[in-house]
C-alpha cells in the first residue's frame, strides 16, 4: 500500500474540513449548554500546527518505516525464492543419488549373477574333470584287478592238480 504526498494532502484537507465542522458544531452546542467556546485564530494555528506535524512525521517517521518494511518484504521474498530453489536442488540431488544407488545395485546384481554363472561353469568343468579322472582310474584299477586275477589264476592253475591231489589224500586220509 503506497501513499503519495498529494493523496495525503487531500486526506488531510478532508480531515481538517471535518474537524472544523465538528469544532463549530461543538462550539454552538457548548454555547447552548452555558459553556462559552468561541473559535478564534488559535484554532487555525492549531489546525496548521496539526497539519505541519503530520507532514513532518510523514517525512521523518512514516516514509522511512514504510521503506524499511518494503525492503524487508523484498528481502523475505528473495530469501523465500532462494529457499525454494535450494529445496528443488536438494530434491533433484536426492533423486539423482537414489537413481545412482539403484543403478549401482542393478550393476552389482548383474555382476554377481555373472560371477555366479562363471563359477557354476567352472564348477561343472572341475566336476567333469574329476569324474573323467575317476572313471579313468576306475578303468585302470579294474584292468589291473582283472590282470592280477588272471595272473593269480594262471599261477594257481599250475598248482591246482597238486592241490587237488593233496586235498583228496587228506580227505581220504592217505599220504603219499
Amino acid at each position: 500500500m503506497e501513499f503519495s504526498g498529494c493523496r495525503n494532502c487531500r486526506l488531510l484537507a478532508k480531515m481538517l474540513t471535518a474537524g472544523t465542522a465538528v469544532l463549530f458544531t461543538c462550539a454552538s452546542t457548548a454555547f447552548a449548554a452555558g459553556i462559552k467556546v468561541i473559535p478564534d485564530s488559535s484554532v487555525i494555528i492549531q489546525v496548521i500546527n496539526f497539519i505541519f506535524l503530520i507532514w513532518v512525521m510523514n517525512i521523518i517517521l512514516y516514509k522511512p518505516i514504510r521503506k524499511i518494511i518494503t525492503e524487508r518484504k523484498d528481502k523475505v521474498r528473495g530469501l523465500e525464492g532462494s529457499v525454494d530453489d535450494l529445496n528443488k536442488d536438494a530434491l533433484e540431488k536426492d533423486k539423482a543419488f537414489n537413481d545412482g544407488i539403484k543403478d549401482a545395485r542393478a550393476k552389482g546384481l548383474f555382476e554377481k549373477d555373472m560371477l555366479v554363472q562363471a563359477a557354476s561353469v567352472e564348477e561343472k568343468k572341475m566336476i567333469e574333470e574329476i569324474i573323467s579322472r575317476t572313471q579313468a582310474n576306475l578303468i585302470e584299477i579294474r584292468e589291473k584287478i582283472a590282470k592280477d586275477t588272471e595272473e593269480v589264476r594262471a599261477f594257481l592253475q599250475k598248482d591246482v592238480d597238486s592241490f587237488a591231489e593233496e586235498i583228496g589224500q587228506k580227505i581220504l586220509g592217505r599220504v603219499f
